[in-house]
């Protein structure tokens, strides 16, 4: 098949291109605008009980003041002297002169003696703006608190008062510069990285940039792909995950085309024409390659399965971006490769002899000689940091790995030294009835209520307009995002208010913190899911590719293993030396798409290999030597520029993103170098021709032989 469509392509180059070329222009000029979320709670179902608290509320109180985002000014004394009646009564002015601007998206200000410190450090003024998390809203919000600091700057001009404007919106209007900077130097440094290496491994600046002019092109149709096919489906697509599809798409671009030029430059050493040798390099690469996309797009579709649409959406984006990338590496890349031919490698000219033996060769030998030991060795060191897997603790909070030296961060502090943790994010209950509430047994619920574990306070109850639906805000003691908050509102609290609902009533508890809560309940259901209906799917790929029983099920335990090993020595890092109090939730599924992924897929390119040298005549022992020796540089230069695209993400100031940089980039090395380099061929060596049972994929056939007697026929 693979060798058919090599045919094809190199004889016709110059209509693959223009195929290609329209194909890509009319799928980018039909795809439509795709609506991107970035709430986390719009991603639950619906049977959840936040979610079911969030749609009570926009039945029972459909006003925009029962829906809003609190934002807080926090004002205080530049010397940290306690405020005085006079600055007290300057904090009361404020709040009038910011109501008196009518700043649009502001309906109220608020400010009073409850909202003053005990030790009268500091005064708060709420300044709640609507919510919603549509780019309209965010984007009129964002104009709001940029006003709202302008005119308090202007109001506390000359006086010894100092500010600092806190909460959701404030937060992402003070991390949008530096988002946009982080956003621009992974940018930039994941191409200059690609090209550094590529020029270094092949030496020659064609080779270096033709994946980064390629893959920008697989950008622009991937993402208009994906746009026709959310429009289609119905997709929710998280934009929070927009960075990590572009480094991906890089990353796994440069991999494929990586293994073209390997086999290009290979082919070509064995003195064939430069059409010839494109046509052998798609017939022996092409199987692998496709198998490989086919294990990572197969991963990635099983996210479908997921209750957390935000996965779910996931999941197609990246199939779909890898889809793209192979039908490119298989269509576009030999159509140009072979028109440029060896100058593709120019001005080097060590594509025309064999290197001299190097650290390969020396390893290759090294696996061939003593396959026990190397599995052994490889194995265990997986395993050790398996163990750390064990203690992962999920982190909810984003606030706190964002950046701390901004306006917000600070206020934030300050906030919570003098109010309760959960001042800015109440956790709602929401109680119904069959019809009219009681008042008296509404307050008394609220009595109750300020009681419960973990409440430091509740606010009187709102009722809706038919007295139907009670609404009773709850302010926590914790950090809302925390974990501790997140086991309290998903166990006890929520217990305590189903127990001491009101006879005859339904209470649900809901906001932000509850919502959460439920995530971490629907991550874990997911999490169960996905990966051993992932390791089947992958183990059929594995079989039908390799016509093996045994091979699969070594690499699947491999690749969990090293799945486990990555989950583990990232919270050794974070966790144990840094010191956080837990990893991003999101990581286990990172980890999962990328290590679980690509490890396949690298773990396909060797074996392949593998078998390609068992079939040429070699013992189970020579051909891990041999299959070592030349499969080694490809999964390790792959491998290198991976890891190097995904640990660029590591100079994000946001810590979660940090966390998934380094996650997936040490996972990719540890599968690169030690699952695929070395755990992998010591295994097939020792158990031999076992390892293709019960098929004959080692069989030897006259591929050798007529290797050797074909002379390179020119194609024109």
């Amino acid at each position: 098949m693979f060798g058919r469509l090599g045919h094809v392509v190199v004889r016709h180059p110059w209509w693959t291109i223009v195929a290609w070329l329209v194909t890509a222009v009319a799928v980018i000029a039909f795809a439509p605008n795709l609506e991107t979320k970035t709430d986390q709670t719009d991603f639950l179902p619906s049977k959840y009980e936040s979610v079911q608290a969030a749609k009570l509320a926009d039945t029972a109180f459909p006003s925009e003041d029962q829906k809003t985002s609190p934002e807080m000014i926090v004002v205080k004394r530049s010397d940290g002297k306690p405020l005085t009646a006079a600055d007290q009564q300057k904090v009361a002015q404020l709040t009038q002169a910011i109501q008196a601007k009518q700043i649009p998206q502001v309906s109220k200000v608020l400010t009073g003696p409850d909202t003053l410190a005990k030790d009268q450090s500091m005064q708060l003024i709420a300044v709640p703006l609507p919510s919603g998390w549509d780019q309209d809203t965010q984007k009129k919000n964002s104009d709001a608190v940029k006003k709202i600091r302008t005119v308090t700057t202007d109001e506390i001009r000359g006086s010894p008062l100092t500010y600092g404007v806190t909460g959701n919106v404030a937060s992402q209007v003070d991390n949008e510069k530096s988002d946009q900077q982080t956003l621009a130097l992974i940018g930039i440094a994941t191409i200059v990285l690609i090209i550094v290496i590529l020029a270094v491994i092949f030496r020659s600046p064609i080779a270096a940039v033709l994946p980064i002019v390629v893959i920008a092109l697989v950008s622009f149709v991937s993402s208009a792909v994906t746009a026709i096919v959310g429009k289609a489906v119905g997709l929710n697509i998280d934009k929070g995950f927009e960075t990590i599809i572009v480094v991906v798409l890089y990353g796994i671009g440069t991999d494929y085309i990586l293994f073209l030029l390997f086999r290009y430059r290979e082919r070509l050493r064995l003195g064939e024409d430069k059409k010839v040798a494109m046509i052998n390099t798609v017939e022996r690469v092409g199987e692998a390659v496709a198998s490989a996309a086919g294990a990572v797009i197969v991963a990635f579709l099983v996210l479908l399965l997921a209750s957390f649409k935000s996965y779910g959406a996931l999941g197609p984006q990246l199939a779909i971006a890898v889809g793209v990338m192979f039908i490119t590496s298989m269509t576009l890349v030999p159509a140009l490769v072979s028109l440029i031919g060896p100058a593709v490698f120019w001005p080097s000219k060590a594509w025309k002899k064999e290197p001299k033996p190097g650290l390969w060769v020396k390893l290759g030998g090294a696996v061939g000689r003593r396959p026990a030991v190397t599995a052994l060795a490889s194995g265990l060191l997986l395993l050790v940091l398996a163990v750390g897997a064990l203690g992962f603790k999920a982190d909810y909070d984003f606030t706190a790995g964002a950046p701390q030296n901004t306006e917000s961060a600070k206020a934030m502090k300050d906030l919570r030294k003098n109010f309760a943790a959960g001042t800015l994010t109440p956790t709602d209950v929401f109680v119904k009835g069959g019809g009219p509430l009681d008042q008296a047994t509404v307050a008394s619920f609220g009595k109750t209520l300020s009681g419960g574990p973990g409440v430091a306070q509740v606010a009187p109850a709102v009722m809706s307009a038919d007295k139907s639906v009670a609404k009773l805000s709850l302010v926590l003691k914790q950090n809302p995002n925390s974990n501790e908050a997140i086991r309290l509102v998903k166990g006890p609290l929520r217990d305590y208010v189903h127990k001491n609902a009101p006879p005859g009533t339904k209470a649900l508890v809901g906001g932000q913190t509850a919502a959460f809560a439920d995530i971490n309940v629907i991550n874990n259901r997911d999490l169960s899911v996905i990966l051993p209906v992932a390791v089947i799917l992958i183990a059929i790929i594995l079989a039908l590719l390799l016509r093996s029983l045994v091979a699969p099920l070594y690499l699947v335990v491999a690749v969990l293993l090293g799945f486990a090993a990555t989950l583990g020595a990232t919270v050794f890092l974070f966790q144990g030396i840094e010191g956080k109090p837990g990893l991003i939730f999101q990581l286990p599924i990172f980890l999962y798409l990328f290590v679980m992924a690509i490890g396949t897929d690298y773990n396909i390119l060797m074996i392949a290999r593998l078998r390609e040298e068992a079939r040429e005549g070699h013992s189970p022992r020579r051909a891990a030597e041999l299959g070592v020796q030349h499969a080694g540089p490809t999964v390790a230069a792959a491998g290198v520029i991976l890891a190097g695209t995904f640990g660029v993400l590591v100079l994000s100031p946001m810590s979660f993103v940090a966390q998934i940089g380094f996650g997936v980039a040490i996972g990719i090395l540890l599968s690169a170098f030690v699952m695929s380099a070395f755990l992998v061929p010591g295994l097939t060596a020792l158990l031999g021709h076992w390892a293709w049972w019960p098929g004959h994929g080692d069989a030897v056939t006259g591929h050798a032989q007529q290797e050797t007697d074909r002379s390179p026929t020119p194609v024109h």
